[in-house]
């Protein structure tokens, strides 16, 4: 039987809830309020009341072009984690449901290279994209974006399908269903919660990556995540065009979190309860 909350406890349990929510949402909302300020305001301090202008987004359209980042932003993110669940849905079958003595070894040294700073290995990398011509190319940011958000695929999807009764994929054998029957036909419309909220994930992460974007591109692959950076001038922080640009960034990313949080929470705790 469920204990019974007092109305002071749940008031309290909310307040805290709210505060912690506002806490997390105000350098988002701070970075709205200074992208409608004036230069002069922004770089004035602390101020919540902004003279409301947006001559700011005026200037980031005419001075930089927006959509072609953004359509990069679009490709990359959507490219790369297309290619990422390609590979990474039959390596998490195969370490589901026919692990080895091997298995949990080689899931730890998939999580492990996430803890590499990335620094560590920019040179060799960038020299290698310079020799087989992948600079500033979509080819080659989207094998990069692949390949860092690889192993948080695989964890994730290799968590799903653990929870799925193995009892299910042999009675698809036994029907006669081949090793792609039972991971298209029978596995993946399952687990399809799980990929759903993986595949959302690894969009945001992906949209979000600035350090490999800013330094293996320059003009023609560059994502909004560039276009950011580029408003970093010799001449100083514009910090309300910043503020404006970082906001036309984050927008998009935003919007998808919100409309499809049912689906990422509902997949993000797919198994947590039986």
């Amino acid at each position: 039987m469920a204990r019974a909350v007092s109305p002071r406890r749940k008031i309290a349990f909310t307040l805290l809830a709210w505060s912690v929510a506002l806490l997390l949402f105000f350098p988002i909302l701070y970075t709205l309020i200074t992208s409608i300020k004036t230069e002069g305001e922004a770089i004035s301090g602390f101020n919540l009341i902004p003279s409301f202008t947006l001559e700011n987004y005026v200037e980031v359209q005419t001075q930089r072009d927006y959509w072609k980042p953004f359509s990069n932003s679009v490709i990359l993110s959507l490219l790369s984690t297309l290619v990422a669940l390609v590979i990474a849905v039959p390596a998490a079958w195969a370490m589901a449901f026919s692990p080895t003595p091997r298995t949990k070894d080689i899931l730890m040294w998939m999580l492990s290279t996430k803890m590499m700073p990335a620094v560590a290995v920019l040179v060799p990398i960038y020299l290698l994209f310079r020799d087989w011509g992948l600079l500033d190319t979509r080819t080659g940011l989207t094998f990069m974006l692949t390949m860092i958000n690889l192993p948080i695929v695989v964890w994730m999807l290799y968590t799903y399908f653990r929870e799925i009764p193995g009892e299910i994929l042999e009675a698809a054998r036994m029907d006669g269903a081949g090793l792609w029957g039972e991971i298209v036909h029978v596995l993946t419309p399952m687990a399809l919660p799980g990929i759903a909220s993986t595949m959302l994930l690894n969009i945001i992460l992906a949209w979000n990556e600035s350090f490999w974007t800013i330094r293996l591109t320059t003009t023609n692959a560059a994502p909004l995540t560039a276009f950011i950076a580029s408003f970093s001038s010799p001449q100083g922080l514009f910090w309300a065009k910043l503020s404006a640009a970082s906001t036309l960034a984050i927008a998009p990313i935003l919007i998808m979190g919100w409309f499809s949080q049912k689906q990422l929470v509902r997949g993000l705790t797919f198994g947590a309860v039986k």
